[in-house]
């Protein structure tokens, strides 16, 4: 039989549970799939504590990689033995095996291992919407990216460096400092002890910044606006620290005409040929060595509750691969 981490209920991390599951045939369009590594994500938290409902009881995950075991019918660029991962699919990937809806599939090139791929799907395609797609960052930006030493934060800042950007990131301990700094940073900001408002200001001479990359939510936000130069636009992509408190739009107007973003994944990477797109570009910048994925956490699958309780803990640094 084929296990799988599922929740009956939402809750904390004793929701999760480790049970076996059958998986059937793949239907038209559909592949099966046998896991060798699963990403973990703040999104995974999300939906497990009910933050992003999901119907009950639920799979979790949606990045993973592995090898194709069958296709099924009208599925023609796919064959079994295909190494293939995901980042943008409907949960299930912390599975030992399961069904997929093959265009969310994509073929790993020679040089990305297994491992890699399922740390750097998900905050990979992430990184590229936001920096390339959202407010596409250009040579001679500067840009506030908060948790810059989290798993989109280490690609993040290596992706905006290469592109010819100067990266501000925040951080909480001296520890997660050294790390952003080593993958790109050019100004670390400890938000623990340092007003970030603030530094920004100093460090750009008082013109503040174009973009604001924020996944840290209740806790930044506001104060992310006051770090925006006018028409600047505040990308808000999670909320670890919780959700904002809904925002008077007249704020917009004081702030300097800005813009603010609530973007997902899953609506950039809907169209098959804008996942490909994306995909490409990722794979392009991993391959040339211009971002380096690290896995710096390993949990064997079963144990996913301890690893979603070291993340939401902030144990955790960069990605964290669970492992079938």
């Amino acid at each position: 039989m084929t296990h799988a981490i599922r929740f009956h209920k939402t809750g904390g991390p004793e929701v999760l549970v480790w049970e076996e599951v059958s998986v059937g045939k793949p239907g038209p369009g559909e592949a099966r799939i046998r896991h060798t590594a699963v990403g973990l994500n703040f999104v995974d938290i999300y939906n497990r504590s009910g933050l992003y409902p999901a119907q009950l009881p639920s799979g979790l995950g949606s990045e993973a990689a592995g090898v194709v075991e069958e296709v099924g019918s009208g599925v023609t660029d796919l064959k079994p033995g295909d190494r293939v991962a995901y980042g943008a699919s409907p949960l299930g990937a912390y599975s030992e095996a399961r069904l997929i809806p093959a265009d969310r599939l994509l073929k790993l090139p020679d040089g990305v291992d297994d491992k890699t791929a399922a740390a750097m799907m998900l905050k990979g395609l992430t990184t590229q919407y936001l920096i390339r797609q959202t407010y596409r960052v250009k040579a001679g930006d500067t840009i506030l990216l908060h948790a810059a030493a989290g798993g989109v934060g280490l690609i993040l800042s290596q992706w905006a460096k290469h592109l010819g950007a100067t990266v501000i990131g925040t951080v909480s301990s001296d520890e997660k400092a050294k790390l952003a700094k080593a993958h790109g940073c050019d100004h670390v900001i400890i938000y623990t002890r340092e007003d970030f408002v603030k530094r920004v200001d100093e460090i750009t001479g008082g013109k503040k910044v174009p973009v604001v990359y924020d996944s840290v939510g209740k806790d930044t936000f506001l104060k992310s606006l006051d770090c925006l130069a006018p028409l600047g636009v505040a990308a808000l992509f999670g909320q670890s620290s919780g959700a904002v408190e809904p925002l008077n739009l007249g704020l917009l107007a004081q702030k300097g005409s800005l813009y603010v973003t609530r973007p997902t994944l899953f609506t950039y990477a809907a169209k098959r040929e804008n996942l490909v797109a994306m995909a490409n570009e990722l794979f392009d910048v991993v391959k040339s060595g211009a971002v380096k994925i690290e896995v710096h956490q390993t949990y064997p699958l079963r144990d996913a509750a301890r690893a979603h309780a070291d993340l939401a803990a902030r144990k955790t640094t960069g990605s964290t691969v669970l492992t079938v």
